[in-house]
């Protein structure tokens, strides 16, 4: 736990680092140039928004972190499941691998209005756009962790009489866990970015709501700061997947490569 730690206070220290510098030279930029606000507001501008109204933000960030949420975890089991069935079926190998790849191609962004009439205008057509968005990467890298078990453990399962449940449960399901972890990881940041499109084509509450409603008022400050909390929720959703794989998995080989690292240092 203490190198999970160490690793993420050095990126954090490192992030902290880039942002105050990136921050510095924007504040700089503004006020040099003499920009006005409604084009580019300065860096200090949009933090004294964010502090003028705390809970103004907080309640649009629930609204989104709900939607990402309830995507995420509809994505996961769904896309377990879809993975377990690919691997054990040609059937379904054939038809919904396919058709999760011809999916994945049409722009989201296409398909959004659509669950709008289908579903309504309240919190379950963002959930049904995060959804979609999240499941690709699950499918694809359970389905590659499923599959990439030593055909001898397999067949030593077999020889030991065990059942198809019991050799998923026992063998393939602990050998794909760190790809299903990666699936996972780029899924809560597309079902973050799924419910964001969903709330551009029809929400009242939620930080892309507040984007888009930003824009049609030109309040270009409330956009940014919206915009800034919107990256660090990315930034902390990711993170919190990854800590749940350092709890999960502490006998990982990059678990190992890590404290390898923290007692070089």
């Amino acid at each position: 736990m203490s190198d999970f730690w160490s690793t993420g206070q050095g990126r954090t220290l490192s992030l902290l680092l880039v942002i105050a510098v990136l921050m510095g030279l924007w504040e700089a930029f503004v006020r040099l140039g003499d920009i006005r606000a409604f084009l580019l507001p300065a860096p200090s501008a949009v933090l004294e928004s964010i502090a003028q109204k705390p809970l103004f933000y907080a309640h649009h960030a629930y609204n989104t972190l709900l939607e990402t949420f309830l995507g995420f975890a509809v994505a996961v089991v769904c896309g377990v499941l879809i993975a377990i069935g690919i691997v054990y079926s040609r059937i379904l190998e054939q038809s919904l691998y396919t058709f999760l790849v011809t999916m994945n191609a049409v722009p989201k962004i296409a398909i959004a209005p659509l669950f709008v009439i289908w579903l309504g205008t309240e919190l379950e057509p963002k959930v049904a756009v995060a959804a979609l968005v999240a499941i690709f990467p699950i499918v694809i890298d359970t389905v590659q962790g499923l599959r990439a078990v030593d055909p001898a453990m397999l067949d030593l399962g077999r020889s030991m009489r065990g059942s198809p449940l019991k050799i998923l449960w026992k063998i393939r399901a602990p050998y794909a866990l760190p790809s299903v972890f990666a699936g996972l990881k780029v899924g809560i940041s597309l079902a973050f970015i799924g419910a964001i499109v969903g709330e551009f084509i029809s929400a009242q509450a939620g930080l892309g709501y507040l984007v888009v409603s930003s824009q049609a008022s030109f309040d270009t400050t409330q956009m940014f700061a919206a915009i800034l909390i919107l990256a660090l929720l990315s930034l902390l959703l990711f993170n919190l997947v990854e800590l749940i794989e350092h709890l999960l998995l502490p006998w990982h080989a990059s678990r190992r490569r890590q404290q390898r690292r923290a007692g070089s240092h």
